[in-house]
């Protein structure tokens, strides 16, 4: 992406209990350290936990902008489950949309029932290319899952998302803590980081 637009519009999906509204708030709070005016936006599904979460980030380095992102005008989507960051790009996408997303799927409901089939990842992942300008992944359950805490896929996320190094989205290591460090515990940091070291060490670009 050569220059980045004003504002830079992110989302970040997934479904209730994954840590979404977490992320966005660490997201936001290391940005603001870096000087940039951060717009946070939240909507829920049908329920707190299992339903669909979305926090919309509008990044600017001139003036605060509404909350919520107008359909069609995403710039990045961060998907902590694949089939939210299909579902998202199908409303806010566009061709030069960016999508990095989590490789392993939570089964909604119906799917569990039986009543309705989870797509394969490759037919999921070739949709989302073709939806936009690029797509990366990270298995950022698995990074979670080995460190003992499933929803440290939150932050192996934004591992990731450190990794791609987007001048509109910077964030590094040392804003991501000083972050964690006003929003958590101190005990919970050096897993939390760990997370981010690995998620950022795992990023791969399809």
């Amino acid at each position: 992406m050569s220059a980045a637009p004003d504002p830079f519009n992110l989302i970040i999906t997934g479904v209730g209990g994954q840590g979404n509204v977490l992320a966005s708030q660490i997201l936001g709070q290391a940005l603001v350290r870096q000087g940039w005016v951060v717009t946070v936006g939240e909507t829920y599904g049908a329920s707190q936990r299992g339903g669909s979460v979305m926090s919309h980030l509008r990044l600017s380095r001139r003036k605060q902008w509404s909350p919520l992102i107008p359909e069609g005008q995403a710039h990045l989507v961060v998907g902590l489950e694949p089939l939210e960051s299909l579902r998202v790009m199908a409303r806010y996408g566009n061709p030069g949309v960016l999508t990095l997303t989590n490789t392993r799927p939570i089964h909604p409901l119906d799917v569990i029932a039986g009543a309705a089939e989870y797509p394969e990842m490759d037919t999921l992942l070739a949709k989302l290319k073709k939806l936009g300008a690029g797509v990366w992944t990270v298995d950022a359950t698995r990074i979670a899952l080995e460190l003992d805490n499933p929803i440290l896929s939150n932050m192996a996320m934004l591992g990731a998302l450190a990794g791609m190094e987007l001048a509109a989205a910077p964030l590094s290591r040392e804003d991501f803590a000083e972050a964690l460090g006003m929003l958590l515990p101190a005990k919970a940091l050096p897993a939390n980081l760990e997370a981010f070291d690995q998620g950022r060490a795992s990023l791969r670009e399809i």
